[in-house]
Formats: structure tokens, sequence, C-alpha cells
């Protein structure tokens, strides 16, 4: 009996083992499949230790892929034709350690693009786009190294106090250039260069508010005057129409009273 049972049960072993390995393949090629459809498309996935790094250079891209895998740790999107960061684009990906937006069209960067992120993101390159100024709340509380190198930035005071809050790449952050400034002496230089030898944007940035505000008034002032003596003279035509109407009328005593009384007013 002992014979024909050890048989019989290795049979069945062998058969619930093979029922198993198959559906550990299929929960496999499921998971599989599964993963590879997170990926956006055009874009190349590759798991790192549980986590996800999401290779998207060169791929044309207009905007930002919004079915990124929550998981991912390293987004590159670099050498796209990316020209906007909208607000939240990266929200939902809680792991994001470093992203790279260098050599795209990215012109503007709206006030809440990197919330969500702010304390995971270790680096961003955003250099080799085409930014001239952002918000000073688009770069809060970001702890990450920043590249901004090779932007056609315009130096001012808002641009003064968004690099006084960041984390600056060591490395290229004499490639910070003021393309545009608000004295044209400063053109063609290094903002750091610039803010370093004592230059403070704020400072042309109040004179030339109070110089606007001097030229509202007294352009204000001006109409006003004008109103008043076109006022004035206008009254001064009126007069003279009515003297010239009195003087038409036939003579008597009253009108000869009103008469010299408006030439005496006049």
């Amino acid at each position: 009996m002992q014979d024909l049972a050890g048989p019989g049960m290795s049979r069945k072993t062998l058969i619930f083992n093979g029922i198993f390995l198959f559906w550990v393949l299929l929960f496999g090629i499921l998971f599989a499949s599964t993963s590879v459809t997170s990926c956006p498309a055009s874009c190349h996935c590759i798991d790192k230790n549980g986590l996800t790094v999401v290779q998207c250079m060169s791929c044309n891209l207009e905007t930002i892929p919004p079915d990124l895998p929550r998981d991912t740790v390293v987004l590159l999107l670099a050498a796209n034709h990316i020209t906007h960061i909208p607000n939240h684009a990266f929200r939902e990906l809680h792991y994001l350690q470093e992203l790279d937006l260098s050599y795209n069209d990215i012109e503007t960067v709206d006030v809440g693009a990197f919330q969500g992120v702010s304390n995971s993101l270790l680096l961003l390159d955003l250099s080799n786009n085409h930014i001239q100024s952002v918000p000073k709340e688009a770069f809060a509380r970001l702890r990450a190294k920043i590249s901004l190198s090779n932007n056609p930035w315009h130096c001012e005071c808002t641009l003064q106090e968004v690099l006084r809050e960041l984390h600056l790449d060591p490395e290229t952050v004499n490639e910070v250039i003021c393309h545009t400034a608000v004295q044209e002496e400063y053109a063609g230089k290094p903002v750091i260069q610039v803010l370093d030898s004592g230059i403070n944007f704020c400072n042309f940035h109040h004179k030339t508010t109070d110089v606007a505000m001097f030229v509202t008034m007294f352009g204000w002032f001006t109409m006003v005057i004008a109103y008043v003596i076109y006022y004035v003279r206008h009254n001064q035509e009126d007069a003279r129409r009515h003297l010239e109407y009195l003087k038409s009328l036939p003579s008597n005593s009253q009108i000869s009273k009103d008469f010299d009384t408006i030439s005496t007013v006049l």
C-alpha cells in the first residue's frame, strides 16, 4: 500500500506544483504588462530597486506627460519642445528626486509648478531654455540644487529675490547671465557677479515706480489745468456773444444798464 501511495502522492504533488507555477507566471505576466502600460507613451521606464526611472529625452514632447508613474524617482525630459510648466505638474510624484528639463523651449513657469515635490526633489535642471523671469513663489521651499544657466534672464527685483532663496548649482552659477536688465549696463554680465558688486535691482524698481507715479500725477495735473483754462475761455466767449446780442437789441435805459454792468464785470 505504501508503495502504491508513494507514487500517487508524488504525482499529485507534481500536479499541484505545476498549477502553482502556472498561476505565478500568469500573475507575473499581468503585473509586467501593467507596469509597461503605466509608462507614458514614447517614454522608457526602468525599475530601480522598486522605484521607477522615466526616460523621455528627445521624444518631441510639447507638454509634460500627465500619466507618469507615481513611484518615479528620476524623470528625464531633456531635449524636447516643452514651453510651459503648469501648476501641480508633478504633484503626485512624492518620490521624485531628480528632474531634468534642460534643452527645452520653456518660457513660463507657474507659481505652483513644483508643489508636491519640494521635500523630495534633490536636483532640478532648467538650463538652456527661454526663461526670462519666474514668479517669486515658483521655487518656494525647494531644497534641490538648481541649474538655471543659459536662459535669457531679465535682471530686475523679482529675479534678485528669487535667486536669494535658491541653492544654485555652483558649477553653473556663473552661466546665469543678464540677457537684459533694468539698467542696460548690466546686460551680458553674470547675475551673481552683479549682485556681489553691491547692486540692488530692487532700488531701481522703486526709483522707476516713483518716476512713473510722478509722471502720472503731472499728467493729471496738466489735464486739470487745461480743463480750467478751456472752461474760462468758453465762458468768456459766451459772455461776448451775450454782449453782442444785447447790442443788437433796441436801445433803452434798462439795456444800457445791463450793458454797462456786463462791461464792468468783463
